[in-house]
């Protein structure tokens, strides 16, 4: 999948890690005490990680919004199968992730 559309050097740099399946790159990235919703749902960002990078990745872009920290697309998961979702990471000034909001679109509250 091509990540070129990714315009935000740490968001890219993070789902091309989950893409490789590198999970000790894709935490280079994120702040020691990050957050992350599901949902909307608050969730265990370590505990995400463990299990996620590996086994969840994009197969298709659909959108990048918010200078590239908001992306939306499709994602293929060995657990729950595929489906389509948002990822919206927070960005500190010194280009850390420090919370992640992650979600299915059909989901979304308009």
């Amino acid at each position: 999948m091509d990540t070129s559309k990714l315009t935000n050097k740490t968001v890219k740099g993070a789902i091309d890690a989950l893409q490789e399946k590198d999970s000790k790159s894709w935490l280079t990235y994120f702040t020691s005490d990050a957050k992350m919703t599901d949902d909307g749902n608050p969730r265990d960002f370590q505990n995400f990680s463990k299990n996620a990078v590996g086994d969840e990745w994009f197969t298709e872009l659909n959108r990048v919004e918010n200078s590239g920290k908001d992306i939306y697309g499709h994602l293929a998961t060995k657990q729950w199968g595929e489906f389509d979702v948002y990822f919206k990471f927070h960005v500190n000034n010194d280009g850390k992730i420090y919370q992640l909001d992650i979600g299915q679109t059909s989901k979304l509250k308009n």
